[in-house]
């Protein structure tokens, strides 16, 4: 016999015991009629009753943290031009995707950020040694040659990272992090 008013759903009924979860009324149903409204299992963490996600799961996705999660191939293409066409027009390809795509995706902010970093902190660099090279009669060329060769390195490696769709990170003496 029910004591409360029979407007409480679930008042009288047993509850639940240690361990298991009591769901509220109508739960996993569609409140909007017919397939109407969310997807089935959106919003919701796996082994709550729903498949989980990415490939493990038998998804289509990657898990984050993998190469080319979240990313197209449009943005994955114009992160490896970003760092390549550094080769052939130097600070401006970097600067190019930057300004055209940093509001369309945070992945090429990214890239164009660190892009546009590695080549101010490489001219600032240049620069220097020229002017030491200048004062030590050509010595200071050897270091000079080593920060370029260096530069092309992580270029490339900044480049194979951004066309896999990862998120790469020049280090802080290659390229201090001026533009976020």
């Amino acid at each position: 016999m029910s004591y409360g008013p029979p407007e409480q759903p679930g008042y009288g009924e047993p509850q639940p015991g240690y361990g298991q979860q009591q769901q509220p009324p109508g739960y996993g149903q569609d409140p909007y009629g017919q397939g109407y409204g969310q997807a089935p299992g959106y919003g919701q963490a796996p082994g709550y009753g729903q498949p989980g996600y990415g490939p493990a799961y038998g998804g289509q996705m990657q898990p984050y943290g993998q190469p080319g999660y979240g990313t197209t191939s449009d943005e994955r293409t114009w992160a490896l031009l970003g760092h390549l066409g550094q080769f052939l027009i130097g600070i401006f390809a970097p600067l190019i995707v930057y300004l055209v795509k940093k509001d369309e995706s945070a992945f090429l902010r990214h890239h164009g950020a660190q892009g546009l970093n590695l080549g101010i902190t490489q001219l600032i660099y240049l620069v220097f040694n020229l002017v030491l090279s200048v004062l030590t009669l050509g010595l200071w060329l050897i270091p000079t040659f080593v920060v370029g060769v260096m530069q092309l390195v992580f270029l490339i490696m900044a480049a194979v990272a951004g066309n896999r769709g990862e998120w790469y990170r020049f280090p802080t003496f290659m390229a201090w992090p001026m533009i976020k």
